[in-house]
């Protein structure tokens, strides 16, 4: 069985058809997105119009707890886009109630077995949507971050570097990003899952090449807040949070 795990799309409605054909391309027969799927990007409606229909499983991020958070405790958007938070205030005027509905009813974390093994899938880590794996972490650090889960496969994302990494019986890997690569790879990653009895779990990184200058304009022509298109061209985050 071959599993497709994607992570922080950031309304990146280009790269993100253009993973389904990749992934579709690589023989996945299912997709798990690991958060932060609007935020940052010029289209997050489109994203989750389009993760909705195809009944996709998502988990929440941490874009989405900030924009359930300021919608739930009812702060003043027009303040926020004064502030430093215009971008998320972008996004928040961009989605319509069904979206809202839908990003209420993303869970934290998914736990579930694909052919016998535990898969846990997480935005940051087991600890916090906000917290990081990167592709230095020890198996005592990783021990850590588990606390009391047991998983043999770890999905996380939220850091933007891919990576896949073994740990004994475990394996933790980072979907990478395939809104906004900021490893100096431009090509946005995910991670090809072959998940069998007889094999054990096998994952690799993937990247795919999309229309860049489409993304390009997009960007431009929405005058998103808080947005540098070099990003986009360089894989090189120059973008503070």
């Amino acid at each position: 069985m071959k599993v497709a795990f994607l992570s922080d799309i950031h309304a990146n409605i280009h790269t993100l058809t253009a993973a389904f054909k990749s992934a579709e391309r690589s023989g996945a027969s299912s997709t798990f997105v690991a958060g932060d799927i609007v935020g940052r990007g010029s289209h997050p409606l489109e994203v989750v119009r389009f993760l909705k229909e195809r009944q996709i499983p998502v988990i929440r991020g941490n874009v989405e707890r900030k924009l359930l958070t300021m919608r739930e405790g009812q702060k003043n958007i027009i303040e926020l886009l004064k502030g430093k938070k215009e971008n998320l205030a972008w996004t928040a005027f961009q989605l319509d109630e069904e979206a809202w509905s839908y990003i209420g009813s993303l869970p934290e974390k998914l736990e579930f077995e694909l052919n016998g093994y535990r898969v846990l899938v997480v935005h940051g880590s087991p600890l916090s949507d906000k917290d990081y794996i990167y592709p230095s972490i020890t198996s005592r650090g990783i021990r850590a971050k588990l606390k009391d889960e047991n998983p043999d496969l770890l999905i996380c994302g939220h850091s933007h570097v891919p990576f896949v990494k073994r740990f004994g019986s475990l394996r933790v890997v980072n979907c990478g990003s395939i809104g906004m690569s900021i490893d100096g790879d431009p090509r946005p990653s995910y991670v090809l899952a072959d998940i069998s009895k007889e094999r054990g779990i096998h994952c690799r990184v993937l990247r795919f090449s999309y229309s860049l200058p489409e993304l390009i304009t997009a960007l431009k022509t929405r005058e998103i807040p808080g947005i540098d298109e070099e990003v986009s061209i360089t894989g090189i985050n120059n973008m503070k949070d």
